[in-house]
């Protein structure tokens, strides 16, 4: 499924912005990939990345646990791998899927170190992501069916933003949803980094809250943020441009920096107005829709 390269290219990608932030801030950190299914792919793609951080891993400990089932494939491929890796990684394959996460996780003493984890399920178990949340700092991918409750269930566990987009196949494919909850808003930014930069998306674009389709571009086209920007303001009243980049980076599919951009086209249209009137658009500045009386 186009979805499935996806979503690997994504964990790629962002793995690559996390584990060395990981190692820099601790002596050791746990990546969490936890499946419904054997996914051999993914698992195998996240270790090549750890492979290629060798040099940073040197007096750290990375704990990598696979959580998943159905692929007898899987021990013999991620085995090829793990013989690459430094003393200082330990893998461990653990069968039964996402529902073994807690047990996984507090088997390897993850709770208060970086922790990263990867889960592909069907349903959002409050117990799988409650353990995902015990990391400092603790960062969680999901993925599962489009449509799914996932914003609220990854609230209740304690994460404190959260952003999601579905993954629209073109050919009609069931559409996928993906979810990343953080506590960081630097890890946020990362992940939305990595989503825009996905080469392997041929087939796929990104759908948000809103309901637009994007296509997947380095540089998305801004109007529907602007749209939903104008919507937002008209909802709540004035808003500064560090609350606007906000709610573009946790609401929608774009990241924080294209709200700058969406903006400069609403103030360049006059369809919102500014305060103060002149500078750079910083994030104290007050921002509201055209005509409506600012507070203060």
């Amino acid at each position: 499924m186009p979805t499935d390269a996806v979503l690997r290219e994504l964990l790629v990608r962002h793995l690559e912005t996390w584990l060395p932030g990981a190692l820099h801030r601790a002596r050791r950190a746990t990546l969490a990939l936890a499946y419904a299914g054997g996914d051999a792919g993914r698992a195998e793609a996240a270790l090549r990345v750890v492979a290629g951080h060798a040099e940073r891993l040197r007096g750290r400990q990375l704990t990598v646990l696979v959580l998943a089932d159905g692929s007898e494939e899987l021990p013999a491929r991620l085995g090829a791998v793990e013989a690459g890796l430094p003393a200082g990684v330990a893998v461990h394959l653990v069968p039964g899927g996402p529902a073994r996460l807690p047990v996984a996780v507090k088997a390897a003493g993850a709770a208060g170190a970086p922790l990263l984890s990867v889960v592909d399920a069907d349903t959002a178990d409050p117990a799988v992501l409650t353990a995902a949340a015990t990391g400092k700092p603790a960062d969680v991918l999901f993925a599962t069916a489009a449509g799914a409750p996932v914003r609220a269930a990854l609230a209740d566990a304690g994460f404190r933003l959260t952003t999601e987009v579905e993954l629209v196949p073109a050919d009609g494919a069931p559409a996928r949803l993906v979810a990343f909850a953080s506590g960081s808003d630097k890890s946020l930014e990362a992940f939305k980094e990595a989503l825009w930069a996905v080469d392997d998306a041929a087939g796929v674009r990104y759908r948000d809250a809103a309901g637009q389709l994007l296509d997947v571009v380095p540089a998305p086209e801004t109007g529907p943020l602007g749209h939903e920007l104008l919507a937002q303001l008209t909802r709540s009243g004035p808003r500064t441009v560090t609350e606007l980049r906000r709610h573009a980076l946790t609401a929608t599919a774009y990241r924080s920096s294209d709200a700058v951009r969406a903006l400069t086209g609403l103030l360049a249209a006059g369809e919102v107005a500014r305060e103060p009137e002149d500078g750079r658009l910083g994030g104290d500045v007050l921002i509201s829709v055209r005509g409506a009386r600012t507070l203060t």
